[in-house]
């Protein structure tokens, strides 16, 4: 194998392998194993299973994600909810994250790495629809960034990798309009008055 095609496949067999055992009982050599290299091709990348978990994880959260803009904030909740459902939805993801959260709440250098790369992500990712929506006049300018992402985010995360409850198509849609609500969307441009009936 060349060697971009040896960390690609480190990487491949490093998520199967966290998602089959989980981070506890995780080692470079059922990685190796997986990946068809050797131990010293791993360690000669990464100094320790810490880094190479950290690693892998942080480059899939900053994966590209399709360009969000639709035209009007639900249309944009409803695409990023639509992406975000089905990544999570991933088998590998739905072992991955909540084994990584709970050994998150041990190992100090996991939870700051979570943290650091998750937060940017989504404020990268929610913060440009919010500042969007803002231009568009759907949300006021006075909006809060911070509490406007979590308010994005939060449910959906909190329905998928922690109550690890499905997600239907009519969830997604009333999710959508909950949060639209819950920020406060205006129209973007303001509908015509019905004119009154006359008697």
């Amino acid at each position: 194998m060349l060697r971009g095609e040896i960390t690609t496949a480190i990487r491949r067999a490093l998520m199967q392998e966290l998602a089959a055992v989980g981070y506890g009982r995780l080692s470079i050599e059922a990685v190796a194993r997986r990946a068809g290299v050797s131990k010293t091709a791993i360690y000669r990348r990464w100094s320790s299973k810490l880094d190479l978990v950290l690693e892998v994880v942080a480059t899939a959260a900053g994966g590209r994600l399709p360009a969000l803009d639709t035209g009007s904030l639900r249309g944009d909740l409803a695409l990023l909810f639509q992406v975000v459902a089905h990544a999570l939805r991933h088998p590998l993801a739905s072992q991955i994250i909540p084994d990584l959260l709970a050994e998150a709440a041990r190992n100090p250098t996991i939870a700051e790495t979570l943290q650091r790369v998750l937060r940017a992500r989504q404020q990268e990712v929610a913060g440009r629809l919010i500042s969007r929506a803002v231009q568009r006049g759907e949300l006021p300018a006075a909006t809060d960034p911070e509490a406007a992402v979590d308010l994005i985010v939060g449910p959906l995360y909190w329905r998928l990798a922690i109550a690890r409850t499905p997600v239907t198509d009519s969830y997604l849609e009333t999710l959508v309009e909950s949060v639209a609500l819950g920020l406060g969307v205006q129209d973007a441009l303001p509908r015509q008055r019905e004119a009154p009936l006359t008697g």
